[in-house]
């Protein structure tokens, strides 16, 4: 075991995922060493005592893989300016860092420990800049001592930051008395890391701090994939067989987390649904706060609402249908109005319509959607302000809630939802809290769509409970219905087979290219995004306009893959920031991964990548004109976005889409996955695969349902104040 102190000269690789590090040291000696091995985030400047062993890397040459590691406070005056002008202490840059040596030499880092209020001896640091140094000062410590501790315990660094960064000085403690608290509090890290850390610190199998941890455990899981509730007996099955515990064992601790409302279970039918209580609570409030507002009755208006639009159709010069007439004077005549229709029936033309209508009445409108991209669409088509969900309801980072809620209502007359489908329970219960009673809600969405990312299937269960009134489009009414994009949508819905252009037709929106081989099929793609389709419709290879969407992550056509070439094809720059198997490059079009409030910007967003900060692993993306800084430990937030899943594509429309379908996909080959896909493409949509997959996909229509009792509890709330 070789021993060997020095300070970071270079940061050549770093992994936020697992820690992964390549660093050049300059030992003690002057000699410059290699050293791989696991670390937390580490900066140029920091000094290490690292234990390790030499290996030869074929490629790389000698170097030295860590096995432990110290970190060391410099003692040389040059050492110490050199370790804090690194960007380490948050406050203190090169500038700083060299008039605070100046002042106190070989006593910094004494002063930054014992003495901090000194520093505001130094040029620039006043009592607001001091306050922010020794928070940084203090968090380096402790980050550090709670990185070693979970070492021992095979916990990626990485994720040691994240658990330092929510608890603070706090984790030591958490960690000892339950460490299963972090699977609940710290989005990332499951069950089993908890678990794996439990076990290290003596925890015994059969535990009830151990069960409890598992059942919350598969609860959340459940809602990540849309369920509300998980079954009382496939909880206990479940937990028996992964845990190897007793029936009886799991039964004792399922009645006191139910004594103690940690859980709901709710027998309905001969069948026991156990729910968290945020979930069993928002599907309550849910359906009572509907069906309240529903029933409320409706002021008449001033003015004729038939009059009001024959003015408004002669003044735009649109001819409305008589079903397209009917939804707007339903929407003006009910409290509540569901409004669903595939593409082209004519859903924003009503909505544009209808606020043609409330300006001529001089009643306000507010309109809304759930992603930042619908929100900016539903602008552009309506000429009208609209805002995402969380930003009409005013979401406070700091208290976790919104501003908007039963307290301070949403001020209006009409509030329009559109991409309806995309909303999930818990977004649905904020919103219906902050609509007050004399508002009318229009809630517009395709109900053939995929269902919400998040738990719930809201749109499908208020259509199927019949408690609100409900308007389906069924007409193509879109000027351009002549477009295949347009028709093939709603043949796929039918379950009919699709129409393709003419053999030789250059100008259609609609394209198949039959090809069995999945390496050909990959080239194709390639050549689609790089060449044939920027130069059809004039845009650039990296324009956010041009989108792959894939059904499958794996394989050479799934997202995972595609995104990795597609990179190297369109923007093949070697500059960039290596973050394990990945990588990040400036131009790089990316998506952030999950909803962070503190930097408002949600799941499905995306941006562009217009700097990086290697030396401190800082990545600057743009979206939509703001620039949002991601630090080392946050870039797991977001991904590479040439190719995105079905999913992470609903809600927003491309000019052109490339949608791979081979049958290597089977599993995921399902109706409503395709139709979904289909809808996203405005100008051009073309679909590289074999018949038989495509075959598969339109007639493949079995639903897949999910958990959920949101139209029962509509329905007997409907009963209860009819």
């Amino acid at each position: 075991m070789e021993v060997i102190k020095g300070t970071i000269e270079e940061i050549i690789f770093y992994s936020p995922e697992t820690g992964y590090s390549v660093f050049s040291l300059l030992s003690e000696e002057g000699q410059e060493v290699t050293i791989v091995g696991n670390f937390p985030p580490l900066s140029v400047g920091e000094v290490l005592k690292i234990e390790g062993r030499w290996e030869l890397n074929p490629r790389y040459g000698r170097q030295l893989r860590a096995e432990n590691f110290t970190p060391i406070l410099p003692s040389s005056i040059k050492g110490i300016e050199k370790f804090l002008s690194s960007g380490l202490i948050k406050g203190i840059g090169p500038v700083i860092a060299r008039r605070i040596v100046e002042t106190f030499g070989e006593q910094t880092l004494e002063i930054l420990s014992h003495y901090p209020e000194k520093l505001t001896q130094v040029e620039g640091i006043g009592e607001k800049k001091l306050v922010d140094i020794k928070k940084a000062w203090a968090e380096h410590e402790d980050v550090r001592e709670l990185i070693i501790f979970l070492q021992q315990h095979n916990v990626s660094t990485a994720l040691a930051t994240r658990i330092y960064r929510h608890y603070g000085d706090k984790a030591f403690q958490i960690l000892r008395q339950n460490p299963y608290q972090v699977c609940y509090d710290i989005w990332g890290i499951g069950f089993k890391t908890a678990d794996e850390i439990a076990m290290k610190l003596g925890l015994e199998t059969s535990s009830p701090e151990r069960i409890k941890a598992y059942i919350f455990y598969l609860l959340k899981t459940a809602t990540e994939e849309g369920h509300v509730y998980v079954a009382y007996e496939n909880l206990l099955l479940a937990c028996q067989r992964d845990l190897g515990v007793e029936e009886d064992t799991v039964i004792q601790v399922l009645a006191e987390l139910e004594k103690k409302q940690g859980v709901i279970i709710e027998e309905r039918e001969g069948v026991r649904a156990v729910y968290l209580p945020l979930y069993y609570q928002a599907e309550e409030e849910v359906a009572h706060l509907l069906i309240r507002l529903a029933r409320y009755p409706v002021i008449k208006p001033l003015h004729s609402p038939e009059r009001t639009l024959q003015e408004v159709e002669r003044e735009t010069r649109i001819s409305l249908t008589s079903k397209q007439k009917l939804a707007i004077e339903k929407a003006l005549s009910r409290k509540v109005l569901v409004l669903t229709g595939g593409p082209g029936t004519g859903k924003t033309t009503i909505i544009f319509l209808l606020a043609e209508i409330l300006k001529k009445w001089q009643r306000s409108l507010l309109l809304a959607a759930p992603t930042g991209r619908a929100a900016k669409r539903l602008a552009e088509a309506t000429g009208r302000e609209a805002k995402t969900i969380h930003r009409l309801l005013e979401y406070n980072p700091k208290t976790g809630g919104f501003r908007r809620n039963e307290r301070r209502p949403l001020e209006g007359d009409f509030l329009v939802v559109d991409e309806f489908s995309m909303v999930d329970l818990p977004l649905m219960q904020a919103l219906l809290k902050a609509v007050p009673y004399w508002m009318h809600l229009v809630l517009v969405g395709d109900k053939d769509q995929l269902p919400s990312v998040g738990p719930g299937n809201i749109l499908r269960d208020i259509i199927d409970s019949r408690q609100v009134e409900v308007v389906i489009l069924d007409e193509i009414f879109r000027q351009e219905r002549g477009g295949l994009i347009v028709q093939n949508a709603h043949r796929v819905n039918a379950g009919q087979s699709l129409l393709y252009p003419p053999r030789g037709d250059k100008d259609s929106d609609f394209y198949f290219i039959n090809q069995e081989d999945e390496e050909k099929a990959f080239q194709i793609i390639i050549d689609l995004c790089s060449t044939r389709i920027p130069q059809k419709l004039g845009l650039p290879p990296l324009s956010p306009e041009i989108q792959v969407i894939s059904p499958m992550y794996r394989g050479l056509v799934g997202v995972d893959h595609l995104n990795r070439e597609l990179q190297k094809c369109l923007n093949p720059s070697s500059e960039g920031l290596k973050l394990g198997h990945r990588q990040l490059k400036v131009r790089d079009k990316v998506m952030q991964l999950r909803n962070n409030y503190e930097k408002d910007v949600y799941n499905g967003d995306i941006g562009s990548i217009v700097h990086i900060d290697k030396n401190f692993f800082r990545v600057f993306v743009d979206f939509d004109g703001r620039v949002l800084v991601y630090e080392k430990d946050e870039l797991n937030e977001i991904s590479l976005a040439y190719a995105l899943s079905v999913h992470k594509a609903q809600g927003s429309e491309y000019q052109a889409v490339v949608i791979p379908l081979m049958t290597q996909h089977y599993i995921m080959l399902q109706r409503n996955l395709f139709y979904t896909a289909l809808t996203r493409a405005k100008r051009l949509c073309v679909i590289v695969g074999t018949y038989k997959a495509l075959h598969i996909a339109i007639k493949n229509n079995k639903p897949i349902l999910r958990n959920t009792r949101l139209k029962d509890r509509l329905i007997l709330w409907g009963e209860k104040l009819n």
